[in-house]
């Protein structure tokens, strides 16, 4: 890291964010099947290749998830180091519980694939119901203080974004949190309605923070010029003030 510029940097987080959004969708669609009906995928199979596709695209998740953190560590600390290992830590909790969520789909497709006895059924509604506890406490709540409240107030503090943006995520974290302890406690079902309605700023907020780096790079702010000035790239002379 310690050889990229700053802008090389945002355009890999913008890139890592967007991909985060190609694998996780994708990921769901691959997996349908066995949520929808996770007895009558093991009592009727199904197509595992496709089941091993979107593990694949999930291990992918992990991989950019945790990258977005990681690849901005080295601008992020420098507004608030402390913030900025706490998102990095966040970003590893909630793929933390992606990875098992993973595990437990694997699982229902051994299962499918093994004469295990007459209880199939119970145990791949089991591990269908591990998998959806797994979005509920990572993707449905620990997005909320990661990407929603702490990037959001890092990127509102440095500037390296519109501020008018970063609203999006220090919004959205906050509904994404309450909705998911409100599904928490509504025993793991979550009502569309509000849970739609608590998902459109963070949805919003994400996507943005994935494309206006990747297209437009990040802000010219203090915090970029003495980076660069660090590792040694050339900066400008006066940095721009901290757009509003």
């Amino acid at each position: 890291m310690g050889q990229m510029s700053s802008q090389t940097i945002a355009r890999i987080f913008g890139a890592l964010m967007l991909l985060t959004f190609v694998t996780s969708i994708g990921a769901l669609l691959c997996f349908q099947p066995v949520l929808d009906d996770p007895a009558g995928y093991v009592a009727n199979g199904g197509s595992d290749n496709r089941i091993f596709f979107g593990a694949l695209l999930e291990l992918l998740l992990i991989i950019t998830g945790i990258g977005t953190a990681v690849v901005l560590y080295p601008l992020l600390k420098r507004q608030n180091h402390v913030l900025a290992l706490g998102y990095v830590t966040a970003r590893i909790v909630e793929n933390t519980f992606i990875l098992v969520g993973i595990l437990a789909v694997l699982s229902i497709v051994t299962l499918s694939q093994q004469n295990a006895g007459g209880d199939e059924g119970a145990i791949a509604y089991t591990l269908a119901a591990l998998k959806d506890w797994t979005f509920i406490l990572g993707p449905g709540f620990i997005v909320g203080w990661g990407n929603g409240l702490i990037l959001g107030y890092l990127m509102y503090a440095s500037g390296l974004v519109p501020r008018s943006l970063t609203w999006l995520g220090l919004v959205g974290g906050p509904l994404i949190i309450v909705s998911g302890i409100a599904t928490m406690f509504g025993g793991g079902h979550p009502h569309e309605w509000y849970q739609g309605i608590a998902t459109i700023p963070e949805f919003l907020w994400e996507l943005s923070v994935g494309i206006y780096p990747l297209i437009w790079g990040f802000r010219r702010v203090p915090i970029l010029d003495e980076y660069d000035h660090d590792q040694g790239f050339p900066v400008r002379a006066t940095p721009e003030p901290v757009p509003a």
